[in-house]
């Protein structure tokens, strides 16, 4: 069944679809540098990491920091991530991070995505540094600290 009245047909200027998609295409996307993009990655602190497991991607949220340029994150044993990173080369392992912030009502401001490697923080003393400025959120026991080098920056601004 048609949820659209006859007298509104799909692709007229009066219908009400048309209308909320040319509001919704008035938004203008433009590209941050660098720069911008870790400055305004570095205001929030909720993001989503994307790691390999099993093949496929996962994604799962997790607050950070930026720290010297780098993403830091908080893990705990068992995590997939932590696993992941405790069995890599000397390389690491390759992950996305992305955090935004998004208006809900106009669908405007920022989105930040990093790629790089991610390493397990072995050193005592920078996971204790770590453990002082970047606090759990979920009941989890976060004993141990992730550092992804972003190799790779790329952001976006929507505004109208």
């Amino acid at each position: 069944m048609n949820d659209i009245p006859a007298r509104h047909a799909a692709g007229t200027a009066t219908d009400p679809l048309v209308e909320w998609a040319d509001r919704e295409a008035s938004r203008r996307s433009s590209e941050l540098d660098r720069t911008e993009a870790l400055r305004l990655l570095g205001s929030v602190s909720l993001g989503r990491i994307v790691f390999t497991q099993d093949a496929l991607p996962a994604i799962r949220p997790v607050n950070h920091l930026l720290h010297r340029g780098e993403v830091i994150i908080r893990t705990h044993q068992g995590a997939a991530l932590t696993t992941l990173t405790e069995h890599a080369e000397d390389q690491g392992v390759v992950v996305a991070y992305e955090a935004d912030a998004i208006d809900p009502a106009t669908h405007c401001g920022w989105s930040v995505v990093v790629t790089g490697y991610c390493h397990l923080v072995t050193d005592p003393d920078d996971v204790a540094h770590y453990q002082s400025l970047l606090h759990p959120w979920t009941d989890h026991r976060m004993a141990h600290a992730l550092r992804i080098r972003p190799d790779l920056v790329t952001g976006l601004r929507l505004s109208h």
